[in-house]
């Protein structure tokens, strides 16, 4: 495991940016050369490659950790982690709290990525995939009719779940993962256009028929359908969001 030793131009052990600088070495050997449940050399050994102190290469490791790059127990070296969206669901989270104009910018990436997954469902596809699409489907349709106190939050993780099965379905794991650390955020957007949604006069029904329509173009194989019956839809989700902070510009969305 090659990892060549750092200039003391780049490091200087009396500077707090040591440990920032080890760990963005490290961080591009474990992006570039490490697999998942992999284990980093021993302090001593990092110590000893990066001439630094072992206190420098602990921190160095904490802020891996804080990037989501390894994982840290008592008693063992640090091990490289599955790569998950956290960093980028909390970005998204803080944008759509804190500015409103972030709705339209999440609709805009929602527009790219999504258009491409459901074009890419109805290509490839498989059973498996398809019915986990159904799945989330009949979800949404079991909370639209139940009406119990719970049933609207029901129906938006459902709605999430859909979205999240078709990037799924389109066999690119860079649209998966995607959409697995969008998936909070994505539903904090969802229950926004349902007021818009509502205040244009549209049902859950309105909302569960344009996404079997969506479906029922993947299913059929048929992608221009399926992304254009996508883009349809978020392009009506757009239209609910503007309803939405216009009708309750007085209350924080």
């Amino acid at each position: 495991m090659g990892v060549r030793t750092i200039s003391s131009e780049e490091i200087r052990p009396d500077q707090p940016s040591a440990a920032n600088a080890v760990a963005d070495h490290l961080a591009r050997m474990i992006l570039n050369t490490m697999s998942p449940g992999a284990l980093l050399p021993s302090e001593a050994e990092l110590a000893e490659r990066y001439e630094v102190s072992r206190l420098t290469i602990r921190e160095a490791v904490k802020l891996l950790a804080g990037r989501g790059l390894v994982e840290l127990a008592r008693g063992r070296r640090a091990m490289v982690r599955e790569p998950d969206g956290s960093a980028f669901a909390d970005f998204l989270t803080s944008v759509l709290h804190n500015d409103s104009k972030g709705l339209f910018d999440l609709v805009e990436v929602r527009m790219s990525l999504e258009v491409q997954s459901a074009t890419l469902a109805a290509k490839r596809a498989s059973r498996a995939g398809i019915a986990a699409i159904e799945s989330a489907l009949q979800g949404m349709r079991d909370a639209e009719s139940a009406q119990d106190e719970g049933a609207e939050d029901r129906f938006h993780n459902f709605d999430v779940g859909f979205h999240e099965a078709i990037a799924l379905a389109s066999g690119n794991r860079v649209l998966g993962y995607l959409f697995e650390a969008m998936a909070a955020p994505l539903r904090q957007g969802i229950q926004i256009s349902r007021r818009g949604h509502a205040g244009r006069g549209h049902t859950l029904a309105d909302t569960i028929a344009a996404h079997e329509r969506i479906l029922d173009a993947i299913r059929e194989g048929n992608a221009r359908k399926a992304g254009d019956a996508m883009r349809f839809h978020l392009k009506d989700t757009e239209s609910d969001i503007r309803t939405a902070l216009s009708s309750f510009a007085g209350n924080p969305v």
